[in-house]
């Protein structure tokens, strides 16, 4: 299996080892932890999967409360906290080598009508995606040739990522730069029709770029670090089905960093500016 949409639908497809329990992989990587929207991810999967599979999730909340270990699995525990005549609530914890490192709660509603609706506009007028290179593509041209590392993440890469605005090398880019950034994403191949895929797949990716709209003052998102960063918890709030292997725009905005602390919120819309999801997450940053 050589296409990362593939390995990420496999990612996803955690493993039954009894009732309400589920087995999730945590591929051996060179990361010190693993990836956020990885166990996100894993962990919407287990909390659907103990649905009738007709409520789509509405709303996500969770922690990270352990960085988890490359390579070693993740076992999902998942409480039936309410099963009512519109909504459905789990709550997932997460843990890894006897250790709890991360909970999730997720609600979920069956689709009905409305007697409204509304939507403020995209204030971000960008770029189309096509006409847009990707990261690796941007990089390649400012260094010559993508670092080992970097190549490696790429080929194994499962969103193609392309930033609506330039990327930043140096010092004197930063000047101006506002705790704003946006991209556009999709899936590198076709994730299938499973609705609850998209939408964990989606959660996956949620936690790849947020955290870049409160770095983007203080230092080029490409390149040496000097501060540490990670993700302390996340959530999210589905609006309309949409489809992760189909471009939607990541619109992210860091409100404030203070404490070690920045909190950043985003929105993600379609290619006709609906908006589908929205987002917010805080992470702590430390030096290094």
């Amino acid at each position: 299996m050589t296409n990362p949409a593939e390995r990420l639908v496999d990612l996803l497809d955690l493993e039954q080892i009894e009732v309400n329990i589920f087995r999730g992989r945590s591929p051996q990587e060179s990361l010190q932890r693993v990836f956020g929207g990885q166990v996100a991810g894993q962990a919407l999967v287990a909390a659907g999967r103990t649905t009738e599979g007709d409520r789509p999730v509405h709303s996500l909340h969770a922690y990270f409360l352990r960085p988890g270990r490359p390579g070693v699995p993740i076992v999902y525990q998942v409480e039936r906290v309410r099963d009512g005549r519109s909504f459905t609530t789990r709550r997932v914890t997460a843990v890894q080598q006897g250790r709890t490192i991360f909970n999730l709660t997720a609600s979920f509603h069956k689709p009905e009508e409305g007697p409204f609706e509304h939507q403020l506009p995209s204030a971000r007028k960008v770029p189309d995606p096509e006409s847009l290179p990707t990261v690796a593509e941007e990089v390649r041209a400012h260094l010559g040739a993508l670092p080992e590392q970097l190549e490696r993440m790429a080929r194994r890469q499962p969103f193609d990522i392309r930033y609506a605005d330039r990327l930043r090398w140096s010092a004197q880019d930063l000047e101006e730069a506002e705790p704003r950034s946006a991209v556009w994403m999709r899936a590198v191949g076709p994730l299938g029709d499973d609705p609850l895929v998209h939408t964990c797949a989606l959660t996956y990716a949620s936690d790849m770029t947020l955290l870049d709209a409160v770095r983007l003052p203080v230092e080029p998102l490409w390149g040496p670090r000097s501060f540490d960063m990670a993700s302390l918890d996340h959530a999210m709030w589905f609006h309309r089905p949409f489809r992760a292997d189909e471009w939607f725009l990541y619109d992210q905005e860091s409100p404030i960093a203070t404490g070690g602390r920045g909190l950043a919120r985003g929105q993600i819309y379609d290619l006709e500016g609906r908006l589908l999801v929205s987002v917010v997450q805080e992470g702590l940053f430390r030096a290094l």
